[in-house]
């Protein structure tokens, strides 16, 4: 099914399902994991959905990899032989290597990914996952520039105003807090995607994250009253054991277009 090949004196799987549709480009990506099984998998998963992978079985390879190859997106596995991944990431960062980079590990302590962020990780993933999940996070870091940068963000009928943190919709404006926009950010950035509270507690307090994750609760709660008051078409959904998701609402149609379509 796969070719292997030797470059740049390293070893490394790379599989030759990757097409290129018409013109357009397909991404690359690098994986760095040292478990078999998870490894083949992950390959297959990755290209089926239309990415080119370079696979690698250990830091020391991941690290030249990163360092020589300008990839689209990078996911290494912490624990790993020759380098761990958390080494690999801050060697890459420290000599200039802007890829984003997913970090895959079986530990769930927010200390341990706290780390990895302070490192140069922009995202995590704690295993066991669903291939669906890391794929929707391979979109989010893949997405271009401008549309990551822009100053504001609209989902359904709401904008959120990043530089001045007021978010408006039908019914009105309100002033958001900083930790307020950062979740908002993330939920309108990802609208439809389940997002972990530990997901939430990394990326909007950090270091300063509390060890109790019912913060996040409140603060959703607050973010659910001003969606309300400015008439939001969208809402936060909370999933059991799963964490939470913007959810918009399917346009519907006035009585007046209503009569016109049925006449």
């Amino acid at each position: 099914m796969g070719v292997r090949h030797e470059t740049m004196t390293l070893r490394r799987w790379r599989w030759a399902d990757a097409s290129v549709k018409g013109s357009e480009r397909v991404m690359r990506l690098l994986l760095a994991e040292d478990e078999q099984s998870l490894f083949r998998a992950l390959v297959t998963i990755l290209e089926h959905s239309g990415y080119e992978v370079d696979a690698v079985l250990d830091g020391l390879s991941a690290l030249e990899y990163l360092c020589a190859v300008e990839y689209d997106a990078a996911i290494l596995d912490i624990m790993m032989p020759g380098l761990d991944g958390i080494e690999v990431l801050r060697r890459a960062r420290s000599r200039g290597v802007a890829t984003p980079i997913i970090m895959l590990t079986a530990k769930s302590e927010v200390s341990d990914k706290v780390e990895g962020l302070e490192a140069g990780a922009n995202d995590y993933l704690t295993k066991p996952f669903a291939a669906k999940e890391l794929l929707a996070r391979i979109r989010v870091l893949t997405r271009p520039a401008a549309a990551l940068d822009a100053v504001t963000l609209a989902v359904g009928n709401i904008r959120l105003d990043r530089s001045s943190c007021v978010l408006e919709g039908p019914a009105g404006k309100e002033h958001l807090s900083n930790r307020e926009q950062q979740l908002l950010e993330l939920f309108m950035s990802s609208p439809g995607e389940r997002i972990p509270t530990e997901r939430l507690l990394m990326r909007v307090w950090g270091e300063e994250a509390p060890e109790e994750p019912s913060v996040v609760w409140v603060y959703i709660s607050y973010l659910r009253k001003k969606l309300s008051a400015v008439g939001a078409s969208a809402h936060i959904k909370a999933s059991r054991n799963q964490g939470y998701s913007l959810e918009v609402a399917a346009p519907t149609m006035s009585d007046e277009q209503a009569g016109g379509a049925s006449a």
